[in-house]
């Protein structure tokens, strides 16, 4: 566990953690740390902030020491060489006809460089002004565009509250802000009541929102009808701070606003709605089941007969191939049910005859042996006899 006190270099400016180490320091004291610009002087605003070093995090740096007097007799030059380098930088910036404000200007603690920060409307090409400015400083020069906010957080001012503003008093970070939180806290959306001094929107719009947002979700919405101690009423408005209700409640035809806190409103319940719909969809459901008697249909049973069948139309020209291919479909399954054999034959090929040929004489084809003619039963017994003879 290591011992961390936060580190402020400028003024209202961002507060940044540093491992005191070994040293021995007190609330306000200034110190020199070291910063990825080099040494620089600041001063200690948060004392005793014990932390642990969370592994994967690179390691706090350390103050290097206390600062001397010397130390800040050279920040207190540093200071008045800044306010020189202003007005010599303005009259720069004139000459070379930019369009630019400059807002402020650093030195560095070792007298290695200056910055100097300035807003503009948009990219500007300040080669020319670098330049100048190097050969009149005999250092390293270099410039930052910055926003309106960070320049009010370096100039400094009173909000609309009378305050000093909050950037340049104690935020050292800048949280967004939107319109749609002057929304919810029914401010006035006029831009001159919820702007700050930076032409942006306050930063305090902030401070309330989260209340807003859970206060709103356990509150009725407007319009909505609620249950009070006098009636039924609706809705008409909300105060989120005071967690009150102001409900319309209607007395024949006269009708009053009254406030309510939270605690004595309840949300009226919604009625479930009857299942008729359900009944009907099926109650048609069924009818359209039905078969249609004879009544029903119209006319006789050949009547019926020459109507077309569901889905088709004859006498529409898309359906008009479809229709007669259902036709003779039909009918050649009619013709083999009505002649099977017929229907069996159908499959074989067709001899037919050439008339362009001659026709040649038909040739018989060869038949059996004719069968020997029986004879007569009296013609029999002779024969038998004879036989019988002979072989005697």
């Amino acid at each position: 566990m290591a011992a961390i006190v936060g580190v402020q270099f400028q003024k209202n400016g961002k507060i940044y953690n540093y491992d005191v180490g070994n040293l021995e320091i007190s609330q306000n004291d200034y110190v020199i740390a070291d910063t990825p610009h080099g040494l620089d002087l600041g001063q200690v605003t948060v004392l005793n902030n014990q932390g642990i070093q969370s592994e994967g995090v690179p390691p706090l740096k350390k103050i290097v020491r206390i600062a001397t007097d010397k130390d800040l007799r050279i920040s207190a030059e540093n200071r008045e060489k800044e306010k020189e380098a202003f007005s010599i930088c303005q009259k720069k910036i004139a000459e070379h006809k930019l369009d630019m404000k400059l807002v402020s200007v650093e030195y560095a603690f070792d007298n290695s460089k200056a910055l100097f920060y300035f807003t503009a409307n948009g990219r500007v090409d300040f080669r020319s002004l670098v330049k100048d400015l190097a050969s009149v400083f005999k250092m390293r020069i270099e410039l930052r565009q910055i926003g309106v906010r960070d320049e009010a957080r370096m100039i400094g001012g009173l909000g609309p509250c009378g305050l000093q503003i909050c950037c340049g008093s104690f935020l050292d970070e800048f949280q967004p802000v939107s319109i749609k939180m002057a929304k919810e806290q029914n401010l006035s959306l006029n831009p001159t009541k919820i702007s700050g001094v930076c032409g942006r929107l306050m930063c305090c719009l902030k401070y309330e929102q989260d209340h807003y947002e859970q206060a709103r979700k356990v509150m009725p919405r407007i319009g909505k009808e609620v249950v009070t101690p006098d009636g039924n009423g609706i809705v008409s408005d909300l105060n989120i701070l005071k967690e009150s209700v102001f409900v319309r409640i209607t007395n024949g035809d006269s009708s009053e606003i009254k406030e309510y806190p939270l605690d004595m409103i309840q949300k009226v319940a919604p009625v479930p709605q009857p299942q008729t719909r359900m009944k009907d969809a099926s109650a048609s459901d069924s009818c359209e089941s039905r078969e249609p008697s004879n009544d029903d249909k119209g006319g006789s049973a050949d009547h019926r007969k020459t109507r077309p069948e569901s889905g088709t139309r004859n006498d529409h020209p898309g359906n008009l191939g479809n229709t007669v291919a259902s036709k003779n479909k039909d009918a050649r399954r009619q013709e083999k049910n009505d002649n099977p054999k017929r229907s069996s034959v159908l499959g074989k090929p067709v001899m037919r005859e050439n008339t362009n040929k001659s026709q040649k004489p038909a040739v018989a084809a060869p038949s059996e042996k004719p069968a020997e003619k029986k004879e007569p039963a009296s013609n029999w017994a002779e024969a038998v006899k004879k036989a019988m003879d002979s072989i005697s």
